[in-house]
């Protein structure tokens, strides 16, 4: 590396430095002939990268990994999980690096991680690789969640590695440079819980605390607070994920943030025609990860947070299990105050209404757009024209309009601010037929398709002339939607 960028950029190693034992030293493969399809200059900016650097090819290895500064300690991280309900004691990342950490232009630390960067002794059967479509996924749909003011892992860039990776064809292989606030997970605890390594389990505690929830420090009992912070900002996550209907598609223990940032965009998907049950991971088969099933998920994966921490939270096994309970009993109080908070402003209801008068109008209206199997996107948008007083756009998507048009009076009485309204429910998100449009079209050597998505989603709330395909739902010749893992 030149010792100009050698003097610009600098890798923290915290966590490798202070939890060894959930992390193996190990470097990333080095790629046959690395090309940049896709570089986030603005989030360059903000992590203090040049970005002129990054594109440049010594910057294109530093992104995968190939050219780190000497100081430098990439690892590969450990973690455990319940995958699908069913435990796994050693995950890990198979197929991941942890570069280390950037002290951002604000001073906060955030993680410079890897995906399809080789294989690591996490691997198991894995190849370690990644092909182009998924790691423009991740790409897409996380920098989508950003612009809707989700908390979300960001994504730095994608370079193709020049190598072919085998899935049920030979496909041209990938590695996406992700963003976080960190990637401690519930499953990182239960890892460390099944040690029975108390030492390293309060370590990791306060690695989390000091990183993520600071003002559990000062508490009486720092770790129950921990547990009461972690269930915060996840009730309030998921909740954001229902009101613009995205699905996750994978929400494991170890795809569950400590930080309350959405990880992983494997098998997920925005829902197009209001249906609770949606579920579009091909390998969901029991709909576990269904729509409607995100927030009962959450909370149970909570319950695992929960037990691996109670020897933190108190001594005695029976005082613990109480406090835990005691606090997990909090995750639906601030679910359901954050859904339906978000759900007023959708509706422009005016600040203060009253509960008794908002919550059937939402409920109502929740039900026709339910047995209409309504774009849930394009409908909410529509209705802040319904606001102004154009209510055919959002009555052609309605069957029962009597129903509909009795909904409308009652709601427009309570005048709705239409401004108010445009400024929470988008015009664009990432929706399915276009991602996989791209995903294909890069998978050629086009990135011009996925540029003109991002240019849509990075600005979801503004409509612009000549975006109007990126504002339709997909065509019925689309058909029924899967996604995969890409592993």
């Amino acid at each position: 590396m030149s010792d100009v960028a050698r003097s610009t950029i600098a890798f923290e190693g915290h966590f490798a430095r202070e939890l060894p034992e959930l992390a193996i030293a190990w470097r990333a493969e080095e790629a046959p002939d690395p090309q940049l399809l896709v570089l986030n200059q603005p989030l360059a900016v903000e992590l203090g990268f040049d970005p002129d650097f990054l594109r440049s090819p010594e910057g294109v290895r530093l992104l995968i990994g190939n050219a780190l500064p000497e100081e430098a300690t990439p690892v590969a991280q450990g973690y455990a999980g319940h995958q699908f309900g069913w435990y796994s004691p050693r995950l890990g990342d198979g197929r991941a690096l942890l570069l280390g950490e950037i002290a951002g232009a604000d001073g906060t630390l955030r993680d410079i991680h890897l995906k399809g960067s080789g294989r690591t002794p996490f691997a198991r059967n894995g190849d370690g690789q990644a092909a182009i479509g998924p790691m423009m996924r991740e790409y897409i749909v996380s920098e989508s969640m950003c612009a809707l003011n989700i908390p979300t892992t960001r994504s730095l860039a994608v370079v193709a590695t020049g190598r072919q990776v085998q899935r049920e064809t030979l496909l041209p292989g990938a590695v996406l440079t992700r963003v976080a606030s960190s990637h401690l997970r519930v499953g990182s605890f239960q890892y460390a819980r099944a040690s029975n390594d108390m030492d390293l389990l309060r370590r990791l505690a306060d690695h989390a605390i000091e990183r993520h929830h600071p003002s559990s420090a000062g508490e009486t009992n720092p770790y129950l607070s921990l547990l009461k912070g972690v269930i915060s900002v996840q009730a309030k996550l998921v909740a954001q994920w229902m009101l613009v209907g995205f699905v996750h598609g994978v929400m494991n223990t170890d795809n569950m943030t400590v930080s309350g940032e959405t990880i992983d965009y494997g098998p997920c998907a925005f829902m197009e025609g209001f249906d609770p049950g949606a579920v579009y991971s091909s390998i969901d088969d029991m709909g576990r990860y269904a729509y409607r099933s995100q927030p009962v998920v959450a909370e149970w994966n909570l319950a695992r947070f929960a037990e691996s921490i109670a020897t933190l939270i108190h001594e005695d096994e029976e005082q613990a299990v109480h406090l835990a309970v005691e606090a997990l009993n909090g995750f639906r109080q601030e679910y359901s105050a954050t859904w339906f908070t978000g759900m007023k402003a959708k509706l422009g209801l005016p600040e203060g209404i009253d509960d008794d008068v908002a919550s059937p109008v939402v409920d109502e209206l929740l039900q026709l757009v339910q047995e209409t199997r309504a774009d849930y996107t394009s409908f909410f948008r529509s209705l802040g024209l319904a606001a102004r007083g154009e209510a055919e756009p959002a009555r052609r998507q309605i069957l029962d309009l009597s129903a509909f048009d009795a909904w409308l009076e009652r709601w427009r009485a309570l005048s709705p601010d239409a401004d108010a309204m445009d400024r929470v429910n988008p015009v664009y998100i990432p929706r399915n037929h276009l991602v996989e449009e791209a995903l294909a079209a890069a998978t050629e050597g086009d990135t011009g398709p996925t540029e003109q998505l991002l240019a849509a989603v990075s600005d979801p709330f503004r409509e612009r002339p000549g975006l109007e395909r990126y504002a339709e739902p997909a065509p019925e010749s689309f058909g029924p939607y899967r996604t995969f893992c890409g592993t």
